[in-house]
Formats: C-alpha cells, structure tokens, sequence
C-alpha cells in the first residue's frame, strides 16, 4: 500500500482509463431537465456541426471559458495534483490533458495559427471519434473538485472547462444516466434520493421518536410549517442514510429555541445542476428561494454538502435574486452559536473516537469553510488530528465520487481516485473521519473499506449531536 510521500509517484499509463465509461442518460429524465438535451441522441455524422456551434456560444458567452483556453501554456504543475491521475497514471485523465481535448477543437476553429498550420501548433478537427472516445469518457472523469487551480501558477479552474465540455455533450444528446437521473427527481419529486413527502414526514417523526427512546430528549423536526424564521435545507440523504447528522441538526435547533422548519417541496440542498448545466443550477435553487419567500423566512440555511453549498453561495443570488433573506451554511451557524456560548458541550461524550476532517472541495475551495468545520470538531472532541498540510483546506483531496461520478459502472475508478484521500486519513490513526458532505459519506466509506481502513465517516454535526448537552 503507498504511503503517503509515496503516492506522487505514478507509473505514467496511457489510455489506463479509457474504459470507465458512465452509463448514458434516458429519455424518461432527460423530459424534466430545464437544459434542453435532445432524445434520441444526434447522429454521428451531424454532431461535431453542432458541437463546434455549441462551443463558439460558450466560447462567446463565458469569457473566463476562452481565457482559460488560451493561456494555459501546458507546464504541468496541476497533473500529479489530480487523483484521477495519481490513481490511473492515463495522462488524458489530468487537468490539461483533458482540458487540451477541447483545447485542440477550440484552437482549430477559433483562433488563427490554428486555421492556418493545424495540427503544427496541436489545433485539431473535431470528428465524432473525438466526441465518442475522449469527451464523453473523459469529461465524465474529472469530479469538478478543481484542486488543480489552487496548483495552477495562471489560477485556471479546469472545473469550468469540464462544465462547458459536459455542456456540449449534452446539446448532442450525451449526457449520463446518473446525473440526469438526480436532478430529474428534483423536479419530479423534490430531492435527489426521490423520497416522497409522506415518506419523508415519516422519517422525521421516526428521528424524534428515536431519539425520545434511546435519549430520553424529546425533540421536534417540523416539517412544512406556514411561516418560519428559518428555512433548513439538508441533503436528503440526511433522512435516509446519515440520520445521525440530522439528528445532530435538529438537536442544535432545539437547544437553540428557534423558529424553523423543513420543508417538503424544498427539501434537497444538493444542486446536480452543478455537473450538467447553468440552467438546472438556477432552476434548482429557485425552488429554495421561492419556498422561503413563502414562508417568509428570514434565513436559509444550507445543510452538510459541499457543492451544495457552492450551488448556493456562488449561484443562488446572482441568479435568482435579489433575495429578501439571508442564507448561511449549517456550519457557520452551529459554529457561531457555539462561539456565543448559546450551545452548551461536553467533549467526553465522545471521547470513543479519534477524529480527522475531510474538508469538501466546493467548501475549502469555493465555499469559504474552513475554520468552521474545525471549530465545531474541536469544541465536541478531545482528540482531533489534521492530516497532512498538503491534502487539507485549499490543497484536500477529492473523496473520488464528485462531480456525478458517484455511480456503480465506475465504481474502480471512483476507488483509484479515492486513494489519496485514505492515505491521507491513514497517516493520522484517527478512526472517525468527519465529512460534512452527502457525497463524501457516499463514496468515503467504501474508500475506507477498499484500501483497508477502520474508520468509521460520518458528518460534524453528528459529533455536535452527542456532545451537546440538552436543556
């Protein structure tokens, strides 16, 4: 097994990822999507026309996106910076390898040494073996997590350049199953996992009772009340599978005495929208807002997911403002009540783990959460360890399943992604890894199992949740 000073060292393996192809979108989702795919998909000999369109819009339209295509000069500081590429060694799994696959289209048909000398300055023309065999399988490898722009000596965000690739993909008829998948059950239905309202009432009703038997507290979860102060908008799988985190939430709520509620219409804060398109962001978000606006809360807060949070933060007012409420991520607000002294803690309630944390990469990166998460932790527990300088905060690494890759067909390459994140966890001796994100307590346990881990993963507010002492 590497070690951590170890795992920079890559056998370079071309076309080693090649075969990890996700599974393709069905007409079934593809009808909710606000982005307008087409079904069946374009034929062959129509779609690098219709690509080529698709790019000079984007190229037009997001001037960063053009930017970023002309003036990376390919030194390679992001490539051992990937975990893609540290767990597969395909060169066209990195940064600017997948980036230089648009790069070369865009180089052909928009600039002029292009035009002129072709494939001498590495321009080239866009066939649909092209479209087939490199974008569709490596823009659907890279998770958005965009570790490499903080490496990147010209702050270059890949990220954007997979989006816009994704973006084109998806105007031929391209897209996945499983992202397509998600964010149709947004619309259908109200969240990602798909969970009906009554269902999930019912899981709330079976948190307070839980709770009431195993704690003797009696605490509420209320669910689409008329008016609150707040709107609580959590990852659904909080109510399905990380339980202990909303738990953890509704215990810091009612600690607190506030005025808030979950609603049923609004009842997902992650965003897929983020992986597909700019136009499923703002759709997705606008059932927060108008929810909120319903309800005339005063402020939203966004639960334990990372690119929810980037959904939020980054997109929400820009696009679906002006907003009359304030919003605020579950983090800062525990954080800052704990600082204020309104939560009372006692460490020794979980004195039976070793902890370390994961920081999510729409978080660190573009979240500007940081100190919180640390904060929290360090206030519930009495044995907190940081993983190396060079995997955490700005510099984490990915958890391998991001960017709507956490799905089965990829599953080996989710795990080779992963690798670097459990060296890291394994470098501490923690055996409790906090991770305040839906997709990170998807895809870390298996991660933590694959590579032989005891670690137990699970969420920062399910630590608040045993800490904190209840009235």
């Amino acid at each position: 097994m590497a070690e951590m000073k170890n795992i920079y060292d890559v056998k370079f393996q071309p076309a080693a990822a090649e075969n990890y192809i996700m599974h393709r979108a069905k007409e079934k989702d593809i009808k909710w999507l606000k982005v307008k795919i087409p079904y069946p998909e374009l034929p062959p000999e129509h779609r690098p026309e219709v690509a080529i369109r698709k790019l000079d819009e984007l190229r037009k339209t997001r001037k960063s996106l053009q930017l970023y295509l002309d003036i990376c000069v390919r030194c390679g500081a992001c490539i051992k910076q990937c975990h893609y590429y540290l767990g597969t060694g395909d060169p066209k799994n990195t940064p600017v390898g997948r980036a230089e696959l648009l790069r070369k289209v865009y180089k052909r048909y928009f600039t002029i040494s292009g035009r002129i000398f072709g494939s001498l300055v590495g321009a080239s023309d866009l066939t649909n073996d092209i479209i087939e065999n490199e974008w569709y399988k490596y823009f659907y490898q890279c998770s958005e997590c965009r570790r490499c722009s903080v490496f990147c000596p010209y702050g270059i965000d890949q990220a954007e350049i997979t989006m816009a690739g994704r973006e084109i993909l998806a105007n031929l008829g391209l897209a996945t199953k499983y992202i397509t998948e998600v964010i149709a059950k947004v619309y259908d239905i109200g969240n990602n996992l798909g969970i009906p309202d009554k269902a999930f009432k019912s899981t709330c009703e079976f948190l307070i009772e839980d709770v009431k038997e195993m704690e003797d507290i009696d605490i509420e979860i209320p669910v689409d009340k008329e008016k609150a102060d707040i709107l609580y908008v959590p990852p659904s799988a909080d109510l399905f599978t990380n339980t202990d985190t909303m738990i953890g939430v509704a215990k810091v709520m009612n600690a607190l005495g506030v005025d808030w509620t979950m609603s049923t219409y609004a009842s997902e804060a992650a965003n897929f929208g983020l992986f597909q398109s700019y136009i499923d962001i703002e759709w997705i978000n606008k059932r927060i807002v108008d929810k909120a606006k319903e309800i005339d809360a005063k402020l939203v807060i966004i639960g334990e997911c990372g690119h929810a949070w980037r959904a939020a933060r980054q997109f929400m007012e820009k696009m679906n403002g002006p907003l009359p409420f304030k919003y605020c991520n579950i983090l800062e607000y525990t954080a800052d009540k704990i600082r204020k002294g309104k939560i009372k803690l006692d460490k020794s309630q979980n004195d039976d783990v070793i902890v370390t944390l994961h920081d999510p990469c729409n978080m660190a990166r573009a979240g500007n959460l940081i100190s919180e998460p640390r904060y929290i932790i360090k206030s519930c527990v009495n044995d907190f360890r940081e993983m190396p300088d060079n995997t955490i905060k700005e510099k984490t690494f990915c958890c391998g399943g991001g960017g709507g890759l956490l799905t089965e067909e990829i599953m080996e390459l989710r795990m080779k992604g992963g690798m670097p994140r459990a060296e890291a966890v394994r470098s501490t001796g923690a055996n409790y890894l906090a991770a305040p994100c839906a997709i990170d307590k998807a895809q870390l346990p298996l991660v933590m199992s694959h590579y032989k881990l005891e670690v137990q993963v699970g969420g920062v507010h399910d630590l608040v949740g045993k800490a904190i002492v209840m009235k």
